[in-house]
């Protein structure tokens, strides 16, 4: 497993992240827990989740692997911040200082910890100034609850004005952004994964394998596999168009070239684009996981950039992934996920 710096930081990360979304939801805790402590045991040190993952219940199950394995210490946790556990409450959402504040004290009691190593933002929000956001991670972090913060799903403007009021106001910048990056949306290369190498924040791509879209389980003459993607569309009723699925048999045929599975292909290709520093993965059952550990063993080189981008040009969007993503608050769901 090869480690990476998480930005500018002097922290190390593995090239993949395991990113816990499906425990306690598809996944049963203890099945959960399996799954953490192989992943472990092969070298990632670097866990993500949420405190919207299925109300809360996500990182209990991720504190109680940590507790119980004790490894805490070792491990550089980062769990996210924005979505309502409490429909009925409205200030129990979004940016503020108030929401942010309660939100971290209960991630810090159901993980089980003194600290996070990495606080995010779930999403932006436009109705709220970005310097009480900052003013109130910054308390945060001299507080001793959270090492380092980072944003998930900000627009390239929201990053920089981020940045830009940080060093006005000399409080603790971002160090991170998670956006979602693969080869059916390379929208993230117009704008976002430049601002970030300009500076210098790491970038951890979510949905890398466009929720088993790339894993090759899904074909265009059989859409009855079991899954996100069943039938056609995925949850957010987003259909996979005839030129996705031109992309993805054509790294089906680059990946048994290869001698590896599309999602080690997929994976392995994003973890080696310029910026990136590690995709998160999100494995459902030990299978996947095995899998998308096999990422790490798979070299992309000129030959196999050149041979993906004709598939999957630069900056294109063969499936609307990324917008589809931002919940801004344009949308009417805006604040009730």
């Amino acid at each position: 497993m090869e480690y990476r710096n998480l930005g500018r930081t002097g922290v190390k990360v593995s090239q993949l992240c395991l990113g816990t979304m499906m425990f306690g939801r598809k996944t049963s805790a203890q099945e959960s827990i399996r799954i953490m402590e192989h992943a472990l045991d092969q070298g990632i040190n670097f866990l993500d989740t949420a405190d919207a993952y299925a109300a809360g219940e996500t990182e209990r199950i991720v504190g109680k692997a940590l507790a119980d394995n004790g490894r805490r210490a070792r491990t550089i946790l980062a769990t996210k911040a924005f979505f309502p556990l409490e429909l009925s409450d409205p200030n129990a959402r979004g940016l503020s200082r108030r929401h942010l504040i309660r939100a971290c004290e209960a991630s810090l009691d159901r993980l089980g910890t003194d600290w996070i190593d990495l606080y995010q933002l779930h999403r932006a929000q436009a109705d709220i100034p970005i310097d009480e956001t900052l003013r109130a991670l910054d308390d945060l972090i001299r507080a001793g609850k959270v090492r380092y913060v980072g944003t998930s799903m900000f627009p390239a403007w929201k990053i920089v004005e981020s940045l830009w009021a940080s060093k006005e106001l000399g409080l603790n910048r971002f160090v991170c952004e998670q956006c979602a990056y693969h080869l059916l949306d390379r929208t993230a290369e117009r704008e976002v994964l430049p601002a970030a190498r300009s500076f210098g924040l790491a970038v951890i791509p979510w949905g890398p394998l466009s929720g088993g879209l790339l894993s090759g389980k899904y074909t265009r003459d059989d859409r009855s596999t079991e899954g996100r993607w069943q039938g056609g569309k995925d949850n957010f009723g987003r259909p996979v168009t005839p030129a996705a699925y031109d992309v993805m048999e054509a790294l089906a045929a680059h990946a048994q070239d290869k001698g590896c599975t599309p999602s080690q292909l997929a994976l392995a290709w994003n973890a080696s684009q310029p910026g990136v520093t590690a995709p998160i993965i999100g494995p459902r059952t030990m299978e996947q996981l095995v899998d998308n550990l096999g990422a790490a063993a798979v070299a992309v080189d000129g030959e196999d950039r050149e041979r993906i981008d004709a598939a999957a040009p630069p900056m294109s969007t063969t499936l609307r992934y990324y917008d589809a993503a931002m919940a801004l608050d344009l949308n009417p769901n805006f604040g009730r996920w």
